[in-house]
């Protein structure tokens, strides 16, 4: 039997159709006829709803289990849903539970969570809502990019990320050392030595990768850059960030009226 991802199988699916699917428990409702388990596999934002019947192999056990946030595997049939919005759900076979969430200690119940919460637990907090809808948002801002400058026959160039360069002055930098700052070597004048370092000399993130695209395309043409860039930026404005991908284009042979064509015709 193929393993489905629940995106497609809420696209797709029929009525009648045998698959498994595995995911996470988002959510349980214990009915007397029968129980309700959304459960989500990252594939897309909504939950496939599955459905278990009290006459499933070990039913009582299972649900002991299938607590918010458990790893699970369910294999069943599709069938229609009689619940308002939605066009299917699984009635379940069987179902494997990889991985228990104690509902006690899981953090992620179903309630709201402030964003300051979830900057505690960065390794869960991918499994919310919020930051589902921003990763996929940043996805497929990151795909139009390329397609934007692929379909115009530009080369995409990867930019050191640690560099020597504080290109142009473009912001403050921060610095990378391999050195033990509790014990840094010294020169005579009483500085930091960096030729004992582990370029040689001192080196930081890169505020950006206009340098290098400067240097390719005048081998290549046309050549973009995107990718992460730092500030060491001292400021708690929305309008400063330490770390951000930004883009940048640089065409050869180019003047002032083909770069505002390129710029307007940005998505």
């Amino acid at each position: 039997m193929a393993k489905g991802r629940i995106a497609e199988i809420l696209r797709t699916g029929k009525p009648g159709e045998a698959v498994t699917v595995q995911g996470w428990v988002r959510t349980k409702r214990e009915l007397k006829e029968f129980t309700f388990v959304e459960v989500n596999d990252g594939s897309c934002m909504a939950n496939l709803q599955v459905v278990l019947n009290p006459d499933l192999t070990d039913y009582a056990a299972i649900l002991r289990q299938l607590n918010t946030g458990a790893s699970v595997e369910v294999t069943g049939e599709i069938v229609s849903s009689p619940a308002k919005g939605q066009r299917i759900e699984l009635k379940a076979d069987t179902v494997q539970v990889y991985g228990e969430a104690d509902p006690q200690t899981y953090v992620l119940q179903k309630k709201r969570h402030s964003f300051e919460f979830l900057r505690t637990i960065a390794h869960l907090r991918s499994r919310t809502n919020t930051y589902g809808a921003v990763f996929r948002v940043r996805n497929a801002c990151a795909a139009a990019v390329h397609q934007f400058f692929q379909e115009r026959g530009f080369l995409w160039i990867h930019t050191p990320i640690i560099t020597a360069s504080d290109c142009e002055g473009a912001g403050e930098l921060f610095s990378v050392t391999s050195l033990d700052l509790n014990h840094l070597p010294l020169t005579e004048t009483k500085t930091v030595d960096f030729s004992q370092d582990f370029f040689g000399k001192r080196a930081f993130l890169t505020v950006s990768g206009q340098l290098e695209a400067e240097i390719m395309a005048l081998a290549f043409g046309n050549v973009y850059t995107f990718g992460p860039t730092f500030r060491a930026e001292n400021s708690n404005t929305s309008r400063h960030l330490a770390e951000f991908w930004m883009i940048e284009p640089e065409m050869a042979f180019c003047d002032l009226d083909g770069n505002m064509d390129l710029a307007e015709g940005f998505p």
